[in-house]
């Protein structure tokens, strides 16, 4: 009786043996870094974007998805359809299935505020892609130079209307980027209104940035007045006053301004529809975006520099890249060479 009562509990301990050494001994090689630390089985990121109706934007998520998972990581695309509502769920829901780092394009830059704030609330880290997020902790803002991007249009049409009436049409009101491309458009034609050898017939934005809203606009303002110029804040408004203007005959006599490089907006550049579209290499944004993502869900600091923007309460650390100004003499050294899009599909 002695000896069973010592080899029961013995064969139990020579049983619990391998499942304790399971679940207490050493982390699968796949699961620790060079330095023995653990780390996430996966990476997880969320791109939240505002509408994948732009062909723009399709380009963005197909070059940061391709990127990312390049790079190790998973990537879950939510498309709020122009819904800011819709992005906030879509957010949560993000955060609920454990993304570790959030990339948001926010349709509604004041709306977006509390996706910031539930991700911080996880622990989650917040890239806000292209557009600002206003009043929120942003981890990382990053984008194109958009004052930079206003003052490239704006230069563009005063170089070839240095004086005149102006039609400018504004992008979206509830977009930053917007307010900042004005500024831009503003620092290059405020001394010639004030000279007297620009005046501005109307400034008006173009909800959501629709084409219908830039036609409606610029067939109004030339029933009014005589337009000789019109500073288009991107290509969908920039498509839709050139429509207004084929209406009235005038498509290719009155320059029109643009930025994104679109396939329609580089078509009319070729066709001399469109003075000039300002050429944001999506790619390489996209990349960077992807890049400084993996580095925040591994936890590596973000590549930030010393630039800070203020939106509302809070410096957000800025990472801008350059803009390039495309006209009909350089779109094949430009969007073609890049290989953005192909010299036929431009001159089709």
């Amino acid at each position: 009786m002695h000896f069973r009562k010592t080899l029961i509990p013995l064969l139990a301990a020579a049983v619990a043996l391998p499942f304790l050494f399971a679940i207490t001994g050493c982390k699968k090689k796949d699961e620790v870094d060079s330095s023995g630390a653990a780390k996430p089985a996966k990476i997880l990121i969320g791109l939240s974007l505002a509408d994948l109706k732009e062909e723009r934007w399709q380009r963005d998520r197909d070059f940061f998805v391709a990127k990312a998972e390049a790079l190790g990581a998973e990537v879950i695309v939510q498309d709020a359809s122009g819904d800011p509502n819709a992005q906030l769920r879509q957010c949560d829901g993000l955060l609920a299935k454990g993304v570790q780092v959030l990339v948001v394009v926010p349709k509604n830059a004041d709306a977006a505020r509390p996706i910031v704030l539930n991700a911080n609330a996880r622990g989650v880290k917040v890239i806000s892609y292209d557009r600002l997020i206003a009043d929120a902790p942003v981890d990382l803002y990053l984008s194109f130079d958009n004052v930079k991007v206003g003052e490239i249009q704006a230069q563009a049409i005063v170089d070839r209307v240095p004086a005149g009436n102006y039609l400018i049409l504004k992008g979206d009101p509830a977009d930053k980027n917007s307010d900042m491309i004005h500024q831009g458009h503003l620092h290059v034609l405020q001394p010639l209104i004030d000279a007297g050898k620009i005046k501005i017939a109307a400034v008006q934005s173009c909800d959501k940035w629709l084409r219908s809203e830039a036609l409606r606009i610029t067939a109004d303002a030339l029933q009014k007045n005589k337009i000789d110029a019109i500073v288009a804040s991107n290509d969908g408004t920039a498509s839709g006053a050139i429509a207004a203007l084929q209406a009235k005959g005038l498509a290719g006599k009155v320059p029109v301004s643009g930025q994104d490089a679109d396939l329609i907006a580089c078509q009319n550049v070729w066709k001399g529809l469109q003075a000039v579209t300002v050429y944001k290499p999506i790619q390489k944004l996209a990349e960077v975006a992807a890049e400084q993502a993996v580095k925040a869900a591994r936890g590596e600091a973000m590549d930030a520099g010393s630039e800070k923007l203020k939106n509302g309460g809070y410096e957000v650390p800025t990472l801008f890249l350059e803009p390039i100004a495309v006209t009909k003499e350089n779109i094949l050294q430009t969007v073609v060479a890049d290989g953005f899009h192909t010299e036929a599909e431009i001159k089709q």
